[in-house]
Formats: C-alpha cells, structure tokens, sequence
C-alpha cells in the first residue's frame, strides 16, 4: 500500500486550511478595525467602525438592490462586448500581417491611456446614462483580452504547425485543434483580469456623471460626510470584483480543464 509522503498534508487539509487562512485573517482585520475604532473614538465621518457600516447597509437595504444591479449590469454589458469584439479581433491579426504592423501596434500604444481622462469626454460626447459607463468598461476589458487572445495564438511552436500542415490540415482544423487550443489558457489570463478591471472600468464611469450605481453612492456618500454608506459601497464592489472573478476561473475549469495548475 502506499504510504503517504512525511510532510505532506492530505489534500483535504489542505483545501480547507485555503478556505479557512483567508477567513480567519478577515475576521482578525474586523476584530482590529473594530477595536481601533472603540478605543480611539476617530469621528464616525473619519473611520466608521463595523457596526456603523452594518447599520447603513440595513438602513439603505431596500435601496442597494437597485444600484447593485446598474452597476453589475454596466460591468457584464462592457465586458461581454470586449468578448465579442476583442477576441475574433485578435485572430485576424494573428492571421494577417497587415494587421500585425498596423492595428496591433496601435491598440499596444492606446493600451497605455488613462481610461480615467477617457471617461469625461465620453461623458460630453454620448451624454447621460448608461452608454458612457459601458464603453468606459469595453475601454479597460478591450485591450487585456485583444492582447492575452494574440499572444495565445502565436505561443504555438513553429514545427507543431509545420508537422500539422505536412499532415494536410486546413487552416480551419489547424485553428480548431492547434492554435485555439494553445490560446484558451492565455484568453482565460486575459479574462479574469478584465473582468476585475471591467467592475473599476464601472465605478469610474459612476463617478464621473450617474445618478445611480454603486460609484454613484460612494460619490455622494462622501460628499455628505456618509462615510459608513461609503464603506458599504466599497465592500459591495469588493464582493462584485470577487464573485466575478471566480465565476470566470470556474469557466476556466470547465473549457480548459486540462491545463496545468498550481
């Protein structure tokens, strides 16, 4: 029978030491945060302690609803539509050269813009509502997706390409079998950073010019001094980025289900 290795924990252990670490040090940062916030007395507008900020939740409970839902619905419009766009845009410039010397370097170089400054002009070209907010999100998800896609596509080793062509496959069983294959770990790299990038891409639309969102209540929250609303914002955002992200690494799981992982 086969012993198990001295040192080496069972895998069950160990799952459950990954689950419980990340929580037990979330409840120890409450517990300080609290703390502090009963010895030091900071005013509440300063540092809320974590009652305050359970109290405006249910205070505003019949209202988050609504705003969860405008910015969740900003952030999967803006990032299904950088799907849509980026992905077949980053085949083609796989496939053609052209592309290659002329898109593709531009897309690298207005990777680097600030999507912050992109927001007001928006703002003043498309007007009020939820357009600007989404395109703000398709701006930040559009360029990780185009260039994770691309990279992908050309990991692909030289002579697996050339022993596959002296096989006499079409181009469309080398996509299907070879390059598309090769790229979907790259794409799902590309993804779950969009997707966190695409709730930020979000609260900044918000922030420049909405009337509902998340970004939205945080904005106005602060200009009144409503700091308690503010932290219930924030974690609602951080609770938004985190869901997403791992449902996006469960996606990965199930299509890329034979990649490597650590």
């Amino acid at each position: 029978m086969r012993q198990r290795q001295p040192g080496r924990s069972p895998f069950g252990l160990r799952k459950i030491a990954n689950v419980a670490m990340p929580g037990m040090t979330l409840v120890a940062l409450l517990i300080l945060w609290q703390t502090v916030a009963t010895v030091v007395e900071p005013p509440v507008w300063l540092l809320p302690a974590p009652a305050n900020v359970v109290n405006a939740a249910i205070e505003w409970r019949a209202d988050l609803p609504f705003h969860i839902w405008i910015t969740l619905y900003e952030t999967l419009v803006g990032f299904v539509v950088s799907i849509v766009i980026g992905i077949p845009l980053a085949i083609l410039i796989v496939y053609s050269p052209f592309l290659q010397k002329t898109i593709y370097p531009i897309l690298l170089a207005f990777q680097s813009v600030p999507k912050v400054a992109i927001a007001p002009l928006l703002l003043m070209w498309v007007g009020h509502g939820e357009l600007p907010k989404i395109i703000v999100v398709f701006l930040v998800c559009f360029f990780p997706i185009v260039v994770s896609t691309t990279s992908g596509m050309q990991s692909v080793p030289g002579a697996l390409l050339d022993l596959v062509r002296s096989l006499s496959a079409s181009p469309v069983q080398m996509f299907l079998k070879i390059r598309l294959p090769s790229a979907l770990p790259y794409i799902f790299v590309g993804l779950k950073v969009a997707i966190t990038l695409a709730v930020i891409g979000a609260v900044i639309g918000e922030f420049v010019g909405s009337n509902a969102g998340l970004g939205y209540l945080i904005l106005i929250s602060t200009q009144q001094f409503d700091t308690a609303l503010a932290f219930t914002a924030i974690i609602l955002l951080t609770l938004m980025s985190i869901i997403l992200f791992y449902i996006v690494e469960f996606l990965e799981r199930v299509f890329v289900s034979w990649a490597p992982r650590q």
